[in-house]
């Protein structure tokens, strides 16, 4: 099953080269849906409808998307492809799905044909199955790097990663992708991957997040959605989707910058009762553990290396 949730279809799409990509949530029906933003820079859809104010309940996808405000579009994919199966509110003789979108901003920006678009979502959805997608540079992972607080010449290649944690007979699964500024620390505290330059050195805030240098402008976001078997309220969804955002705080620093955009998305599929306190709880565990095995996962790329390239420190 696709993060431990029955149901729950996952698919990915990846520019070639590993540019950019995006990864594509398709939960089962009469799933209820939230999105948290705490970012200071987000790229997002239906935030404002998902959100602790919106009087929108169920959620029919959700989009995690490079390309920055480019890849929006393929949101629209995902609502066409959904459209074509009967799935989304009825409205009359028609349907209307909701689909949250979270964008981070990566190479794509500068690389028109490697921008996620409507027919990248397409096929995301049609790549969807209840299997876990791969981990790393794929998907909306492919093109992100992380610890760029010494400059992006300094940071690692980065990815998306999963996470699952189970308690109590309910289950919640995480899927993160890690775009973020800051630097990767471990559940006891140690360092995970810092920018590869010496401790003593400059480190935020001293160094310009929006510095550029030869291998492109400098990028950050965490993007995610957590799923999970739990019956819950509007309300409790969006609280489990805006505690998630604890588990960014423990696995980097610093977390939810002002050059950061940082977006959850919560999806219940409304099968086991419990209480939003212990889903909440399990988020923001499997958030963390999620943002740090995308860049643990990475493979090297042109420029920068990633975790993989770190004997006995991938998969920790």
């Amino acid at each position: 099953m696709a993060l431990g949730v029955d149901g729950v279809r996952i698919g990915t799409w990846t520019a070639p080269g590993a540019v950019s990509g995006c990864t594509v949530v398709l939960p089962p029906p009469g799933t209820v849906g939230a999105m948290a933003v705490r970012g200071s820079a987000p790229g997002t859809r239906e935030a404002a409808a998902l959100g602790a104010m919106g009087k929108v309940q169920v959620c029919h996808g959700v989009l995690l998307s490079g390309g920055s405000a480019y890849g929006l579009s393929a949101a629209d994919g995902v609502v066409r492809w959904l459209e074509a199966r009967g799935l989304g509110y009825p409205v009359g003789d028609a349907v209307v799905p909701i689909v949250a979108a979270a964008i981070l901003l990566d190479a794509a920006v500068a690389h028109p044909a490697s921008r996620p678009g409507q027919q990248a979502g397409w096929q995301a959805c049609a790549a969807a199955s209840e299997d876990d997608p791969d981990e790393g540079r794929v998907g909306v992972g492919a093109g992100c790097t992380v610890a760029k607080v010494a400059g992006l010449e300094h940071a690692w290649r980065s990815g998306q990663g999963l996470a699952i944690r189970r308690a109590g007979g309910v289950t919640v699964g995480a899927l993160v992708a890690n775009n973020a500024v800051g630097e990767v620390v471990g559940a006891d505290g140690a360092w995970l991957l810092r920018a590869r330059v010496p401790d003593t050195a400059d480190r935020f805030p001293l160094i310009d997040p929006f510095a550029t240098s030869g291998s492109g402008p400098t990028t950050n976001t965490v993007i995610g959605c957590v799923v999970t078997d739990a019956a819950l309220s509007k309300r409790d969804a969006y609280r489990v989707a805006d505690l998630g955002h604890s588990g960014i705080a423990r696995a980097l620093r610093p977390a939810h910058a002002e050059v950061d955009g940082d977006a959850l998305c919560c999806l219940a599929t409304q099968r086991v009762p419990a209480s939003v306190d212990l889903v909440a709880h399990l988020a923001a565990e499997a958030v963390a553990e999620a943002t740090r095995r995308g860049p643990l996962l990475a493979t090297s790329g042109p420029s920068l290396p990633g975790g993989t390239a770190l004997p006995g420190l991938a998969g920790r």
